[in-house]
């Protein structure tokens, strides 16, 4: 084992002590897991010192008081299951607990420590110096390895979620897309959408413009291809648009406040629904003459429909939001003007402005987002024969494939990028290149040729590296290799800038190192006291969805500024619902779905290229996520019989009911706070019940609960008056038959009864690929268990 510190505390009080103060300390009581964790170093986190209790005086003992079992945590199991007042009160809890292990392990392991061991699961117990490669979602990592892998002892009734998922990390909006998923598999579309609007009001364009990061992270690149999260949430967001009426709603309440927000892309228009849904006044303005911004304007249509974007923007103005357009703020209104008109603001402008380089020529040269804004103009018969677009992002792709489909016959594609490094996502450098623009990665600009003022191609420079030691953008060249690309337009895409030009002297903000607004990263808030900024005009250009991550925090920062809660619409709260599902059927298709595109002879610069997944492929594809989480089974004999027998937890500083506290988190420990220690065991009672702890396993000793089940049954006449049935070995918690027990309730004990409430039982309960096995057996047993109350 590792070095770690050792501190023998003779109270409940001392030990608190420490484990308030000081980082990484665990408890230690018979050390039975513990110290075998230790030892294989499968924990995420080695601990730094270890409090010892068992010399506390009232840590361990069995008594009886006001109608109660009392057991100190640190009692041994021997002891529990030897113990004439558990026999006489709880045999339930003296047979499991002489169910655990081996005679040895019982005389030295804990009650306390039994129900608050951490999982068996074989992936969770490798070793990290055999192969750190098993980082599970319970100690951290990406997945759960029963997923894919061998599950023959794991959960039939779902996983829980350890933490949030790759995908869901790396969306800048942190949409949880394994719940959306979930939705859709149950048919329930209305409920998925409800899951991204929580953080994502315009799904219908983010799924059609933006990189989708979330893929790149999706466990299933592991084996296969990642589930197409882009084309599903694609669907979903149609969904939302053919049904706007019953997700922007104009709010039942107002605040009595009035924010305004200028610019109406997605950051602006993400600020407004929020700030709107929570009951504000919102008024948008923006300088162009449709709302939309570069989703209107900057975006070809064969990417994003400006259809889209007017439904969209109909929409929230259906909400109550105010559209102010071919408004110029610092030129038609002044910044001032709007900060003592509202009483906050949101800037969110954008990045519109030509970046010069310096290059010789450059003057000779088109701005890329201007080709864009004005594509109709271009479509006269201006673009050229030859075109040479530099630049390697998505708006670099949106003029070389543009350019192509106006009738340039030759688009060449440059940029200081490798070809792996390129800022454009791959589908639209492949889409670049079907359409037949070649594509030069890893060439810089060196001059713009010329002749009697007229361009004639560009001199390109080969680049050898993009970024420096400390990976700022600090691109290196090759000055003896050059070549010449003949062109007659040159399209420069090679960024934008912001605009903030309506600060000035008297109006001013704090800018940062690059001249951008500076703001709070947990509100956007700027140097002005109640005026905000996000999007471009905080971090440059970046993507759609980031933008939409911008808004959605201004609008938590503005709300808190104004007093205003943060409203959660009906629909949009968490389901409740304790375990993960996923389809097993459909989780072993290996390929992703994909959208019917045109023929490529049908492709122009009107028409949207693709067209969405239909109902039937979107739920094939949801079914695809395998909702990552954990599926490993509780260990504990113990835990389920003390949700059976109604047990309180009792810690040094609160009683928890054994119910709360073993069934509603993926680890019971977890519903402890800083400094809380369990101390003691109270159990009602019972007069009256027969009750048993059956355990199926493979040998009679050593081994972990396959399946058990924790009965009590009280009965009279031949029929149930009394049920309790709680099982374990079968899900992350135990599980509470609730409704098993509620049908046997007056009920003759008989094998047809007792048939229907086994199936009542597991009802809810979906076998992985290797535990179907699981289902029979615990039938079996919940069977075996009533007919024996007869």
């Amino acid at each position: 084992m590792k070095h770690f510190e050792y501190a023998r505390v003779a109270s409940y009080e001392e030990a608190s002590a420490i484990l308030t103060t000081t980082d990484e300390s665990r408890v230690i009581a018979g050390g039975t897991d513990l110290l075998g964790a230790l030892k294989d170093d499968i924990l995420a986190e080695y601990p730094r010192q270890l409090v010892d209790i068992k010399r506390i005086p009232e840590a361990s003992g069995i008594s009886v008081k006001d109608d109660k079992l009392r057991i100190g945590a640190a009692t041994t199991l021997k002891d529990v299951a030897e113990s004439s007042a558990v026999l006489k009160y709880a045999p339930i809890l003296a047979e499991a607990a002489k169910t655990v292990a081996t005679p040895l392990i019982r005389n030295v392991g804990t009650l306390g420590g039994n129900i608050c061991q951490d999982v068996r699961c074989w992936f969770y117990r490798y070793p990290h110096e055999v192969g750190g490669r098993l980082h599970c979602a319970r100690k951290g990592g990406d997945t759960c390895y029963a997923l894919q892998g061998d599950n023959r002892y794991h959960s039939i009734f779902g996983g829980m979620k350890a933490h949030a998922t790759p995908c869901t990390k790396k969306c800048p909006a942190g949409t949880d897309i394994p719940a959306y998923m979930e939705q859709l598999r149950k048919g329930n579309i209305a409920g998925a959408a409800a899951i991204i609007m929580q953080v994502n009001p315009i799904p219908m364009i983010t799924s059609r413009v933006c990189a989708h990061f979330c893929q790149d992270e999706c466990n299933r690149l592991c084996n296969d291809e990642s589930v197409a999260i882009s084309n599903v949430e694609r669907s979903v967001g149609d969904y939302i648009l053919e049904h706007c009426d019953d997700f922007y709603k104009v709010p039942e309440t107002s605040t009595g406040k009035s924010v305004a927000i200028v610019g109406s892309g997605p950051s602006g228009l993400a600020a407004a629904f929020f700030l709107r849904q929570a009951g504000n006044d919102v008024t948008v303005y923006d300088s162009k003459q449709e709302a939309g911004g570069m989703l209107m304007y900057a975006i070809p249509a064969y990417r994003l429909p400006k259809e889209i974007v007017r439904k969209l923007t109909r929409a929230l103005a259906g909400m109550g939001i105010k559209f102010v357009c071919g408004t110029q703020v610092g030129k038609d209104v002044e910044a001032a003007k709007l900060e003592k008109d509202f009483d906050s603001v949101y800037y969110a402008t954008g990045a519109w402005k030509r970046r010069v380089i310096g290059l010789s020529g450059e003057e000779l040269t088109t701005f890329g987002l201007d080709f864009l804004i004005e594509v109709n103009q271009w479509m006269k018969g201006k673009v050229g024969t030859e075109v040479l677009v530099t630049g390697g992002g998505n708006v670099a792709m949106d003029v070389a494939i543009t350019a192509k489909r106006l009738g340039a016959k030759k688009v060449t594609l440059a940029c200081v990028e490798p070809r792996d490094l390129m800022p454009a996502s791959k589908e639209e450098v492949a889409r670049a290149e079907e359409e037949g623009i070649l594509v030069m990665p890893s060439w810089g600009l060196s001059k713009v040729v010329e002749k009697d003022g007229a361009v004639k191609g560009m001199e390109l420079k080969r680049c050898v590296s993009v970024y420096d030691e400390k990976g700022r953008f600090s691109p290196q060249y090759d000055e003896g290799e050059k070549i010449v690309v003949n062109a007659d337009s040159i399209m420069m895409a090679v960024g934008q800038l912001v605009d903030l030009s309506f600060l000035d002297e008297k109006y001013k903000m704090q800018l940062n190192q690059r001249g951008l607004i500076d703001v709070s990263e947990d509100s956007q808030m700027t140097s002005r006291p109640g005026i905000f900024a996000g999007g471009d005009a905080t971090i440059g250009p970046a993507t759609v969805v980031q933008a939409v991550a911008h808004g959605h925090n201004a609008a938590r920062g503005m709300n808190r500024f104004l007093n205003v809660p943060e409203h959660v619409c009906n629909g949009m709260k968490k389901s409740g619902e304790t375990f993960l599902t996923f389809d097993p059927a459909a989780a072993v298709k290996k390929d992703a779905a994909r959208l019917k595109e045109l023929p490529a002879a049908e492709h122009n610069i009107e028409r949207e290229d693709a067209f969405s997944l239909t109902p039937e492929q979107t739920l094939e594809e949801a079914g695809r996520c395998l909702n990552c989480g954990c599926y490993a089974v509780d260990p504990s004999d113990t835990a389920p019989t003390l949700v059976a027998l109604g047990a309180i937890i009792v810690t040094n500083k609160r009683e928890i009911p054994a119910s709360e506290f073993f069934c509603e988190k993926l680890k019971a420990d977890e519903r402890l706070q800083p400094g809380e220690i369990v101390t003691r065991i109270d159990i009602p009672i019972v007069e009256g019940a027969v009750m048993h702890y059956d355990k199926f396993r493979l040998r009679d000793s050593v081994d972990f609960a396959i399946v058990s089940v924790s009965s009590l049954f009280s009965a009279k006449g031949g029929k149930m008056q009394g049920a309790k049935i709680v099982l374990g070995g079968v899900a992350p918690i135990p599980i509470h038959a609730k409704e098993a027990e509620g049908f046997l309730i007056g009920k003759e004990i008989n094998e047809e009864n007792a048939e229907r409430a086994a199936e009542i039982a597991l009802q809810g309960a979906f076998p992985m690929s290797c535990n179907e096995y699981k289902l029979v057996e615990a039938k079996v047993a919940i069977k075996r268990a009533i007919l024996r109350v007869a």
